[in-house]
């Protein structure tokens, strides 16, 4: 699916005429050559994400311009997954995870009122120990692509295929669903034999689930390769945890 190309702090995901759905800095719909995943500095200061974009892009020779997401995880712990019609390239990094716990008993959830102030957060919470911690954001980015040309919902909802076998994978490994970063981007090839679904039981769902699983894992492996994947936000460098209740009622 993709010819791929890593300099720089940069992996270029390319394929002439592309159609991509991306959920990262100014995404949406897209038809380009190429995507990139780019890995920003410790303390990464830039408020002008499009000018930083060019620079990194520019200075690692790459003249293509695409679905760009960033993420604190270096270019090295890549890892590639391919099976039938799809291929997917992740990096992963979770030094700041994002739990959701869940009761068991649903009678137990009060009025959102009755929870602790939202606003207050987590004292773990990374605007507060940004300065304290002692590694890049960990973030995880799926770039998910299939040689099918898929319908305009059928790409969205590989988005949603590809968060869920992301989520699946981490709650296995780190004890929540994903990061405060994470992005997807999603791509189909329009020349492609035309799909209409891709969900889970399709052919692209099935492949797209079964290579997210084993890229972010590949990626999770080499990243931590030296020490402990943390495992939730208690031995994480910091997180959140959305531990608020809302009000539900019957419709």
């Amino acid at each position: 699916m993709f010819e791929t190309a890593r300099r720089d702090g940069v992996c270029r995901l390319a394929r002439p005429e592309t159609r991509w759905l991306s959920t990262g800095y100014a995404g949406g719909d897209s038809r380009a050559d190429a995507a990139f995943n780019v890995t920003v500095p410790e303390g990464w200061p830039e408020t002008d994400l499009d000018a930083y974009v060019e620079r990194r892009l520019s200075a690692a020779g790459f003249d293509e311009r695409g679905p760009t997401l960033l993420t604190g995880v270096g270019q090295e712990h890549a890892r590639r997954a391919r099976f039938g019609p799809v291929e997917v390239v992740a990096t992963a990094g979770v030094s700041n995870p994002a739990e959701l716990p869940i009761d068991d008993d649903p009678r137990e959830w009060g009025d959102a009122s009755d929870a602790p102030d939202a606003a207050a957060g987590d004292d773990r919470d990374d605007r507060d120990d940004r300065d304290d911690r002692d590694d890049p954001v960990g973030t995880v980015n799926v770039f998910v692509g299939t040689t099918r040309s898929l319908e305009p919902g059928a790409l969205a909802n590989l988005v949603a295929v590809a968060a869920e076998a992301k989520a699946a994978t981490l709650l296995a490994r780190c004890g929540a669903p994903g990061t405060t970063t994470d992005a997807v981007v999603a791509a189909c090839d329009p020349a492609g034999d035309p799909a209409t679904f891709s969900g889970s039981a399709t052919e692209v769902g099935n492949a797209a689930r079964v290579c997210v699983r084993d890229a972010v894992l590949a990626s999770l492996g080499s990243r931590y390769d030296a020490g402990p994947i943390p495992r939730g936000v208690d031995e994480a460098n910091y997180g959140v945890v959305a531990d608020d209740r809302a009000t539900v009622a019957p419709i």
